[in-house]
């Protein structure tokens, strides 16, 4: 096979040690050969993968990286599975080849594979962290592919490539609001810098960021929302024409210079859903100026036990249906308790009231400036809290916020509960089994996320009433409770809660819905909302 142009002169390096390579097509010939395997570009950056025998400036073989795959046969065996171009045939046909490459040693091996990974990556570092098993395929993937399954990302990706789901978050002011203001108050940051939007979507960030004064945007979106994007900035040509929009995951695009300031909207479920908060820590290592900054650059975690028994009994009846002994004439009672355990291991995600908390909450601060992906893989939060009030506990809620540390102006978005409600709302998870507390005694326990493939973390969650009264220093537990939730499959109970009504509101109100004939919307929440000022609020509250 006759070397591309401009590599027919050359001798290549020898990167590896002689190796022996063998045809397996039935119509090639069985000779092994004595060969050194050489990667290169050639003249249309195609990455190539060539094998020379000793002195020859021509290769054996000449194969395009981007059409081949390599099994592991055993440590020191290969197999590389490709497609030629049939030269003889007009149509250039493709035809299947394969190889078996043998090694002396195990070192050679490994290396092979991982300069394999390396160019088939166009230059990406590779990582083989221990043997390959038998059977083993060397694919090129991302970072991002290596931890996600391509069926969760699929799905990720297309959901957020479709405008209505844009609109939903769109629409939430909180976070919009939140977001312009932070990046319009700043301005001191973004005037005349370059700016990385991680995670673009429709492109509004990166469009605040123009009119806060960039010097030039680039805006990078891996769904195809990014056809959605353009054709938004475009729209928009006094600010558009500084934004690059760029379609690929930050994990694998290249960008022309670093950046001052990135921006991203990678907070999901519990701050951590979704596991976009990695991402953002990557194009923090990849694209950011060692002095740049991040927006947001702080996220916490905040969590404190709670009291409520109307959801407790909510959760508790979904399973009663598998009690009937005679569903035309089956009994499905032997299920009950799978399906009792299955719904109390999705995490309650709503608005609630904050007075259902028993006790102030501790915080887990996440700073995306300094922390390493990793320590996102999972995370281990001790648990202890003071019970204001006697109650049953019935699990632990979470909420959380961000900051945007800008120069001029700090701001927080915060998905508290009693603060305007966002699209994140707030989390919780709802103990099987409550536990049972007195005022003053402590509680304590342990939250451990753990990060999985589908993009999201699998939640065990511990919480235990110490001894309390007389003797209570001497530590013991008196009750501890425990459950595994999946946080990809929450519980999505979304209804609002109606707001408070004073006592002497309750009259003019029922003679409001009789006089408008809208009590049936109000039963089924479609209904107007009558609200009062926070002050009438909290002068109404009543201690738990």
């Amino acid at each position: 096979m006759e070397a591309p142009l401009g590599q027919q002169s050359q001798q290549p390096s020898q990167e590896f040690p002689s190796i022996s390579l063998s045809h397996l097509s039935s119509s090639a010939p069985s000779a092994v050969l004595s060969v050194f395997p050489s990667f290169a570009y050639d003249q249309a950056d195609r990455p190539r993968l060539r094998f020379y025998q000793p002195s020859s400036f021509v290769p054996d073989l000449d194969l395009d990286l981007r059409k081949i795959q390599i099994f592991v046969l055993g440590h020191l065996e290969l197999l590389c599975v490709g497609e030629e171009a049939d030269d003889d045939e007009e149509e250039k046909e493709s035809f299947s080849r394969a190889y078996k490459i043998d090694f002396k040693t195990k070192d050679e091996s490994k290396a092979f594979i991982l300069a394999f990974e390396k160019w088939k990556l166009g230059g990406v570092d590779a990582k083989t962290d221990g043997p390959l098993e038998n059977g083993t395929i060397v694919v090129s993937k991302s970072k991002f592919d290596n931890k996600i399954d391509s069926t969760s990302s699929k799905m990720y990706f297309h959901y957020y490539g479709q405008l209505v789901h844009q609109q939903n978050m769109l629409q939430d002011y909180v976070r919009t609001g939140t977001y312009y203001a932070a990046i319009i108050e700043n301005r001191v940051d973004f005037h005349g810098r370059i700016v990385v939007d991680v995670g673009a979507g429709s492109g509004i960030l990166s469009l605040f960021a123009a009119q806060a004064g960039a010097k030039h945007v680039y805006a990078v979106e891996a769904s195809d929302m990014v056809e959605y994007a353009r054709r938004l900035i475009a729209g928009n040509p006094s600010l558009g024409q500084r934004i690059t929009v760029i379609k690929g995951k930050i994990e694998e695009v290249e960008l022309p210079e670093k950046a001052d300031i990135l921006i991203s909207e990678p907070m999901g479920t519990l701050l951590v859903n979704e596991r976009m908060l990695e991402t953002y820590v990557i194009a923090r290592d990849r694209f950011l100026a060692s002095d740049g900054k991040m927006f947001p650059s702080l996220g916490r975690i905040h969590m404190a036990p709670f009291s409520d028994e109307y959801l407790f009994v909510e959760i508790a009846n979904k399973a009663l249906f598998w009690q009937q002994h005679n569903y035309y004439g089956v009994d499905l009672t032997p299920l009950y308790g799978s399906a009792f355990q299955g719904y109390f291991s999705q995490p309650v995600v709503d608005a609630f009231d904050p007075r259902l908390l028993v006790s102030p909450p501790i915080i887990h601060p996440l700073n995306f400036s300094s922390m390493k992906e990793e320590e996102l893989y999972e995370i281990d939060i001790p648990l202890s809290f003071i019970s204001s009030v006697g109650t049953r506990v019935h699990g632990l809620a979470c909420w959380f916020d961000v900051l945007f540390d800008g120069s001029s102006v700090q701001r927080w978005l915060t998905t508290a509960p009693g603060a305007p409600t966002t699209h994140w709302y707030q989390l919780r998870c709802v103990l099987a089994q409550p536990i049972y507390v007195m005022a003053g005694q402590e509680i304590t326990g342990r939250l451990h996320l753990v990060s999985h493939s589908a993009q999201s973390y699998t939640i065990y969650l511990t919480m235990s009433a110490k001894m309390w009264g007389p003797g209570a220093e001497q530590g013991g537990i008196l009750q501890t409770s425990s459950c595994k939730l999946d946080l990809k499959e929450p519980y999505y109970r979304l209804s609002q809660p109606q707001p408070f009504v004073l006592q002497q509101d309750m009259q003019s109100q029922q003679q409001l819905m009789q006089s408008q004939d809208i009590s049936p919307q109000i039963q089924d929440g479609t209904g107007p909302n009558i609200a009062v000022t926070p002050s009438q609020i909290l002068d109404s509250l009543d201690p738990l």
